[in-house]
């Protein structure tokens, strides 16, 4: 039976609360399934892996109990459940993608259908081009704006998954391989490998003596739905998740060559073939030849030595700086997950957290780090249960009273405070200017013009109590698309104020991306890399964050917390 990883189980756990919710389900109940599906993608440990009668491990995650862990037991072992075939068919599938639009939602989707009869994406678009979708009730001219801008968006999200869902995929699939003796090797090639953050394929890469034998196994692959194609050293394969997988079977001596050229991105290669026309050689994936004679491409190292150039991590090559930098003698040494000390954005069940103030300090301690900065929600976000000021303060003395009991780590006093609609903040300077570490972040109001949410963003880093600007963009891939801000504008005040931008690590936001990543270290703004874990196992998210920085060109001196906290003190110079 298909065995799904955890990244399908909550995609099919989404499915049900979109489904739910466009039938007009008891809200309540969808929230069951949302928050099931961001317990489970978070979760550390494989799902799979458990037996039918372990659901008790499964109860103890929040919000999950008996019933439902027993549905996403059979979901994992069995890829689906009743209830989803139930709403799948009461549901065109057509349907489905209409959800998928940034901003349109369940319950105007389901509106849209009933009362405009559309079911596809073409049909989407034609409704919002002819103008009928302003014509009802809850809609008007900028909603239907904002759905035709979305439709496209919509229409990639099916194509291509996230990078950390597409690891799950990944990791799965070399624990099937390795299990064949015959394979010397295995690489990941492709988006992938380079870090993209959303990745619409697999390039996987093999190196055996029989290639035969490895594509019998490689038919036997964990979530595989149809053999695509099959060739003496190429195979497809697509699974039920909708990811095509490539494998190649390549002789050792062109590993290097292969790797390098199946890894791209397209645009870094055509750079690549050109200067080794110059240079009078040829590069493919078989290896650099002159003329007839292989110069290199056992490794990746030979390919790029041949061509003069020192070897250029995978993350850098997208054709932007790394040829420059390649040729000056200063490609960035990359920061990695071991450079960080700490993460300066993570929630406590004081808000909408699941885990306590302990709980979050003893994974963060865990995990080598030396602090950990407690930063809820402010008042503003009332869905969140954010604190008020007294609220605060009490859990700043808790955080004290926790402090004096752990060794090890250091729990800062923080808050993630709202950016008002109106401008200001949440939350007054006195409260402020008690607290160890403030994010301040944009919630609502985020449909405003350019100008406002700019000016509302600047006048907050000009707040002598504020020190890190979180999620710039708000974005969420594939869902939601950034909210309009001039960030090369917000940069520059960030850097004349001293303040910092984060790069927000969880999977579907990676909000600074890798190109405002790299405008950053060039105008000299600190990142500062944070999980804004909502649970002990959304900390390990901090490697996503890592990914993006390196696609940046961000060195371990780029970002905030491959620094103690005593280091940020000073680098902050609070008053």
């Amino acid at each position: 039976m298909p065995e799904l990883t955890n990244a399908e189980v909550a995609a099919a756990l989404e499915e049900i609360a979109d489904l739910l919710e466009f039938q007009g389900a008891n809200p309540f109940r969808v929230r069951a399934y949302r928050n099931a599906a961001r317990a489970i993608v978070e979760w550390t440990q494989v799902v799979s892996d458990l037996r039918p009668k372990d659901s008790e491990t499964l109860t103890q995650l929040p919000g999950i109990g008996e019933d439902l862990a027993q549905k996403i037991l059979v979901l994992a072992h069995t890829g689906t459940v009743p209830l989803l075939e139930e709403l799948r068919s009461q549901v065109p599938e057509s349907v489905l993608a209409m959800l998928r639009v940034p901003g349109l939602g369940p319950k105007r989707a389901a509106t849209l259908h009933h009362q405009l009869g559309v079911k596809t994406l073409d049909e989407l678009r034609e409704a919002c081009e002819s103008h009928r979708v302003r014509q009802l009730k809850g809609f008007g001219e900028k909603i239907e704006a904002a759905i035709l801008e979305g439709i496209d968006l919509a229409a990639q999200a099916g194509e291509r998954m996230c990078w950390a869902y597409a690891d799950q995929i990944a990791q799965s699939l070399l624990e099937h391989m390795r299990q064949m003796p015959g394979i010397e090797k295995l690489e990941f090639a492709g988006s992938y490998r380079r870090g993209k953050e959303t990745v619409g394929d697999l390039d996987l890469l093999a190196v055996a003596g029989d290639g035969q034998q490895v594509m019998d196994h490689f038919a036997q692959a964990p979530g595989l739905d149809k053999v695509v194609a099959r060739g003496d050293t190429k195979m497809s394969i697509r699974l039920r998740s909708g990811l095509q997988v490539d494998l190649r079977v390549v002789p050792e001596e062109s590993l290097g060559a292969a790797l390098q050229y199946f890894t791209g991105s397209k645009a870094h290669n055509i750079v690549l073939r050109g200067r080794a026309k110059t240079l009078g050689l040829k590069v493919n994936e078989y290896g650099v030849f002159r003329g007839d004679e292989r110069v290199g491409g056992r490794t990746e190292q030979e390919v790029y030595e041949a061509l003069g150039l020192p070897w250029i991590a995978p993350e850098l090559r997208e054709a932007r700086e790394e040829f420059d930098w390649a040729d000056r003698g200063c490609l960035p040494e990359l920061v990695s997950l071991t450079d960080i000390c700490g993460d300066l954005h993570a929630h406590t069940d004081w808000t909408d957290g699941t885990a306590t103030i302990e709980e979050m300090a003893l994974a963060a301690k865990k995990l080598g780090w030396s602090y950990l900065a407690i930063t809820d929600h402010s008042k503003r976000v009332t869905m969140a249960n954010g604190l008020t000021a007294e609220r605060l303060r009490a859990q700043w003395q808790e955080i004290d009273r926790v402090n004096q009991r752990l060794k090890g780590i250091r729990l800062l006093k923080g808050v993630e405070v709202d950016i008002l609609e109106g401008g200001g903040l949440d939350l007054s300077d006195e409260v402020l200017a008690e607290a160890d570490w403030v994010v301040a972040s944009v919630h609502y109001g985020q449909n405003q013009s350019r100008e406002r949410i700019t000016r509302r963003v600047v006048e907050a880093l000009q707040n002598p109590y504020v020190h890190c600007f979180s999620h710039p963009t708000g974005r969420l891939i594939g869902r939601r698309k950034p909210y309009e801000i001039d960030l090369e504008a917000v940069m520059k005040v960030a850097a004349a104020e001293r303040k910092v931008l984060e790069l927000n690590a969880h999977p579907m936001r990676l909000d600074l991306d890798d190109v405002a990543c790299a405008a950053a270290r060039r105008l000299g703004v600190l990142v500062a890399i944070g999980t804004d874990a909502h649970s002990t196992d959304g900390l390990e998210a901090m490697r996503y964050g890592v990914l993006q920085a390196r696609r940046g060109g961000l060195t371990a001196a780029d970002v905030l917390n491959t620094r103690s906290w005593a280091q940020i003190k000073k680098l902050l110079k609070r008053k």
